[in-house]
């Protein structure tokens, strides 16, 4: 076992990895985790703004790149890379070619642990699945010795992000309902109950240094900023606790809640963290911005 504790986090669109995954990326690269994160698109679509003053998917796609890099920083993450898909089409994307590709980064990187969307992709978005899929497949394609090339790498343990009710009523009541139309069909945020959650982190000490990073995604900020404007039960509920399903797992299983994503991977001179609760920080920070 290796004493360099590795999480890659692989996801679809600048803005994720603040929004979605921001408590354990800021967590884990607090506590001396090398934090690594794959981005599909540069989210060249995602215009929140009027419709005349939207700036074109390369140019858009370069600010939300930039956007990502400093909210990057701020999560304390060791690098980023991109693999260029086009937002909105990665569903479209040879599937062999993103999966090679991942296979490729996960061996170079050799994490012990990998974060990606939940198969629903939280609202529905396929980007988001797809995104899930790719990354699953890349997990499991990794170990395999026929695949690719470079040394094979087996990931220990795969985790996909599970939104609690209270989470998503968080972030509707900053947004309103969170839903798409795809296919003729609406898509809606797709909560999860929580016993089916495996894993319960407490994110507490972070919550000031995500949004920080949710600040940066200024080309964002027309809706983001509903979310400074909430109550403190909603902003309890965003901040202070991230939530995922173990998918996979070479190292534990049960029932048992866990409180760490390394659990039954740390040395014995690497104890597991010590929860906090520092949501007093919440009222503090949105007082300021």
């Amino acid at each position: 076992m290796s004493d360099t504790l590795k999480l890659m986090c692989i996801l679809a669109h600048p803005d994720d990895e603040s929004l979605g995954m921001g408590g354990i990326l800021a967590k884990y690269a607090a506590e001396g985790v090398e934090t690594y994160l794959v981005t599909a698109t540069r989210g060249e679509h995602g215009w929140t703004g009027k419709p005349a003053d939207y700036p074109g998917p390369t140019q858009l796609g370069q600010t939300r790149e930039g956007e990502l890099r400093r909210a990057a920083k701020g999560l304390g993450i060791r690098e980023v890379t991109f693999l260029d898909y086009i937002d909105g089409y990665l569903d479209e994307a040879d599937p062999t070619e993103v999966i090679n590709r991942l296979v490729a980064y996960l061996r170079r990187v050799r994490p012990q642990v990998v974060v990606t969307f939940d198969p629903n992709g939280a609202y529905g978005h396929p980007d988001h699945i797809a995104i899930a899929q790719f990354t699953t497949a890349a997990v499991v394609a990794a170990a395999d010795p026929g695949t690719g090339s470079g040394r094979p790498h087996r990931v220990a343990k795969l985790y996909y992000r599970g939104f609690r009710v209270a989470e998503v009523a968080a972030y509707e009541a900053a947004f309103g309902e969170l839903a798409m139309t795809i296919d003729g069909v609406a898509r809606r945020f797709t909560a999860w109950p929580d016993w089916a959650l495996t894993t319960w982190i407490d994110t507490s000490a972070y919550w000031a240094q995500v949004w920080e990073a949710v600040t940066c995604h200024r080309s964002q900020l027309t809706n983001y900023q509903a979310l400074q404007a909430l109550p403190e039960e909603h902003h309890a509920n965003l901040w202070s606790t991230q939530t995922y399903y173990r998918a996979l797992s070479l190292v534990n299983g049960g029932r048992a809640v866990e409180r760490d994503l390394f659990a039954g991977l740390r040395a014995p001179s690497q104890p597991a963290p010590v929860e906090t609760n520092s949501l007093r920080q919440v009222q503090g920070v949105l007082a300021l911005n």
